[in-house]
């Protein structure tokens, strides 16, 4: 995939996110951006959302006279449930984490490594609240995670890193980054760039201090 002529917004990421979770699986979606990928998910696609509050079976996000003030996601946005949804106690949905019953987690992250590192739980500043709720357990109990961010922070730094400068939430485990600009594959031969937009390769290579492989033409 070559540039379409401007960055994507979140939604445009969970679209790309939604279209590469393969059929059937079980995914987690964390707290933030990864929320929306539950609105992109084709009816069709045997996805099967769980969120760590207790839910097996969500849907999209709820609107309307849809919302239920009982049924909301771990970002505590209202939510649907799906034929055959089932709710069952924190510390279970805990257990199904940990215990590698999840396909694919979508996390939001402050800096990913050219290796697959993540820290997404806290920044460690000096009086920044760190939040590590579920992330922890998710990044190791998946059998993937796939990260949602924008490529650069507001300053203009790069979030996808030779190595984290951040506390760590675990190491190698992104295989996918999915940004505004780009979606990348951490692969054991490198970062391979998947996807372009709003930008060409050569100036995403001078945007980041990582080592890319281009793979868009695949």
């Amino acid at each position: 995939m070559t540039a379409n002529g401007q960055p994507i917004d979140k939604n445009g990421m969970a679209a790309a996110v939604a279209a590469d979770i393969p059929h059937g699986s079980f995914v987690n979606l964390g707290i933030g951006l990864p929320t929306t990928v539950s609105n992109h998910l084709a009816a069709d696609s045997g996805v099967t959302l769980h969120t760590e509050n207790g839910m097996l079976g969500m849907g999209p996000e709820a609107h309307g006279d849809e919302v239920d003030p009982d049924l909301i996601n771990a970002g505590k946005i209202p939510v649907t449930e799906l034929p055959g949804a089932s709710y069952f106690h924190h510390a279970d949905s805990f257990a199904m984490m940990r215990g590698g019953h999840l396909d694919v987690c979508v996390l939001g992250a402050y800096q990913v490594s050219a290796a697959g590192d993540l820290a997404n739980w806290h920044t460690g500043k000096p009086g920044a609240i760190p939040a590590v709720g579920g992330a922890m357990d998710l990044a190791l109990g998946a059998k993937e995670t796939y990260v949602m961010m924008t490529l650069l922070t507001r300053d203009g730094a790069p979030k996808l890193v030779p190595e984290c400068s951040f506390p760590l939430t675990a190491v190698q485990c992104v295989k996918r980054v999915y940004t505004d600009l780009a979606t990348f594959a951490i692969t054991p031969g490198g970062v391979e760039v998947r996807a372009l937009h709003g930008t060409s390769f050569a100036d995403l290579k001078a945007l980041l201090d990582v080592p890319l492989l281009d793979a868009t033409a695949r």
